[in-house]
């Protein structure tokens, strides 16, 4: 459940959408570049952006990538488009550029490991790519991640879809991504998706990868914060908060800055 009420979501779209206009033009730049996935993220950051009057390029960036994604991403891009005549897009296929890194480097690893270090390296290349737009066209890559993917498990590529110059939806949980996209109108047909990153070329889910819901990782989030540990909790909610306080730790190298070796300190 949304932790922002219903009267709320109109100032908080005001709020991203200012916040967003005043950095672009302290920055002196022509707008945003967003890469588009069929997912609700990219779906309610690219409406954001094209809420600024800002110039706005979103571009699809398929690897292999599953059927229905690709339709979800395509309806969004269209209705976009035509509430907003400062949006444009384009398609950058990715896919023999994927398959050609992959001739040029080892495979022969663990199944598993392989095919993440694969699924990040698709991600990085689609970063590279929002970049070469941005740079072109004098843009600034807004991000789409959220706060519990970004600040709670770290369910993002480090220098993939981590690699951004602003984050206008990272201090929102899940749920209010979804109520802000109802508010904004964003397709029914992502509104009711199930989230999936789409980094392994099939259709499975964030959930499936993660062991948890969105909604049991918010709750989860919550109850850290509050200084609560597993031994307060029992059966499924002992798990959960065990699966978020394992993915938590294990990704504290994304969330955290860079570390730095400081000779002064010897």
């Amino acid at each position: 459940m949304t932790k922002i009420s219903s009267s709320q979501l109109e100032k908080v779209n005001t709020h991203i959408v200012n916040w967003l206009k005043t950095y672009a033009e302290n920055a002196n730049v022509n707008g945003f570049v967003i890469g588009i996935s069929g997912g609700i993220d990219s779906a309610v950051t690219s409406t954001l952006c094209a809420q600024t009057g800002l110039k706005v390029l979103c571009v699809e960036m398929p690897i292999h990538q599953p059927q229905s994604h690709v339709n979800r991403g395509r309806e969004h891009i269209e209705q976009l488009k035509k509430r907003f005549p400062n949006v444009t897009n384009i398609e950058t296929d990715l896919t023999l550029l994927f398959e050609s890194f992959k001739k040029e480097v080892p495979l022969e690893f663990k199944k598993d490991i392989l095919h993440l270090t694969l699924a990040n390296t698709r991600a990085r290349l689609r970063m590279t790519t929002l970049y070469y737009y941005a740079g072109v066209h004098k843009l600034l890559v807004a991000g789409t991640g959220n706060k519990v993917e970004d600040f709670g498990v770290g369910f993002y590529t480090k220098y993939g879809d981590g690699g951004v110059d602003l984050s206008p939806i990272a201090d929102l949980m899940k749920s209010e991504v979804f109520a802000l996209g109802a508010l904004l109108q964003v397709p029914e047909t992502i509104l009711n998706a199930v989230p999936s990153d789409g980094l392994f070329g099939d259709e499975r889910s964030d959930e499936e990868q993660l062991g948890a819901s969105y909604d049991e990782l918010e709750w989860a989030m919550k109850e850290n914060e509050s200084g609560k540990s597993a031994d307060d909790f029992t059966g499924r909610k002992k798990t959960v908060f065990e699966i978020y306080k394992c993915l938590n730790k294990a990704n504290q190298h994304k969330m955290n800055a860079i570390p730095v070796c400081e000779i002064n300190k010897m």
